[in-house]
């Protein structure tokens, strides 16, 4: 094996398996990229890619309990994610890795739309699944084909989100009580989340503020509120606010019959604060800030609300430059 100087090119001449074996000779313009195509050579030499794989035949839940090891129990939502796969794992019947195909994921995506499950649901499980393939192979612990890279996931169909009007707000309110109530005016005035305005401390509530932590997104999000809503929900409390109440609220939530679309009834509050938002004439890069939206695509589907929305057709259109 030697580099050296050919004319005006460095030339690698490599045996890497030895006197017997295959001679690879490649010039190149620098010596260093002939020395990093000797180490190529060295570092594959006995590889032997034409062999196949053999197949893992590792139970699924032994790979979920090496995810957890490396990185789920460090996700925010940990318990959560790892009962996700729990699910997966026992809805796929319990597989072993090899069994993990395209063709099964089909099959279970099937299963679980004939169900009566969301497409959204699924895909939550899918991408879920795929975490745990793309930690272990970065942490060589798995060394197979990712079996869920390539599964096309299928988007559903977008759903209208429904929102309150004034009469159905004052409606509302007028049935809630204590900490139920609080907490959903909190959400009216700021577009929080129910989690996000529940977990509130009195050291989150100042100087006509409010601050959000441990949102969904992982970033702290500040929106302003009136002095009078700052001091009907602090009251003088440093620690936590509110007790959960959520299931609470459900009930009077349903109680009130607005016929809201199924799976709509946690965000209800939120859709409610930004549909009203831009109908008042809000400016949606402002509602993005507020929501806490990471894109702008997020925050789109309330632009509709706005006065003006789509005006520019009618001022704007070919017809009108007609005589």
């Amino acid at each position: 094996m030697a580099i050296k100087k050919d004319g005006d090119k460095w030339l690698a001449d490599v045996r890497p398996q030895g006197v017997d074996g295959k001679r690879y000779r490649r010039k190149f313009s620098t010596k260093f990229e002939a020395t990093q195509y000797e180490k190529h050579l060295l570092a594959t030499a006995h590889n032997k890619e034409w062999l196949e794989k053999p197949a893992d035949r590792r139970h699924l839940s032994e790979l979920i309990d090496l995810w957890w090891k490396y990185e789920g129990q460090s996700k925010k939502t940990s318990e959560a994610y790892l009962k996700e796969l729990r699910l997966v794992d026992k809805e796929l019947s319990y597989p072993k890795v090899y069994q993990i195909t395209h063709k099964l994921l089909t099959d279970y995506r099937m299963k679980q739309l004939n169900a009566g499950k969301a497409m959204t649901t699924f895909n939550r499980k899918m991408n879920c699944l795929s975490n745990v393939f793309t930690v272990l192979i970065n942490v060589q612990e798995y060394h197979g084909d990712h079996p869920v890279k390539g599964f096309k996931l299928k988007h559903p169909k977008s759903r209208e989100m429904a929102f309150l009007s004034v009469e159905e707000i004052n409606q509302l309110l007028s049935s809630l009580n204590g900490d139920m109530l609080k907490i959903a005016k909190i959400s009216l005035a700021t577009g929080a989340r129910w989690g996000e305005a529940e977990n509130l401390r009195g050291a989150n509530v100042m100087n006509g503020r409010v601050t959000f932590i441990d949102t969904k997104n992982g970033k702290d999000r500040t929106v302003p509120i009136s002095e009078e809503l700052e001091k009907e929900i602090t009251n003088g409390k440093a620690g936590r606010l509110f007790q959960s109440c959520y299931s609470d609220f459900y009930t009077v939530l349903k109680s009130c019959d607005f016929e809201l679309p199924k799976g709509q009834a946690a965000h209800v509050l939120r859709h409610t604060f930004a549909s009203h938002f831009m109908m008042n004439g809000g400016n949606i890069l402002t509602l993005q800030k507020i929501l806490g939206h990471a894109t702008i695509t997020q925050t789109m589907s309330y632009a509709h609300f706005a006065p003006d929305y789509l005006q520019d057709a009618v001022r704007f259109n070919p017809l009108n430059k007609l005589i």
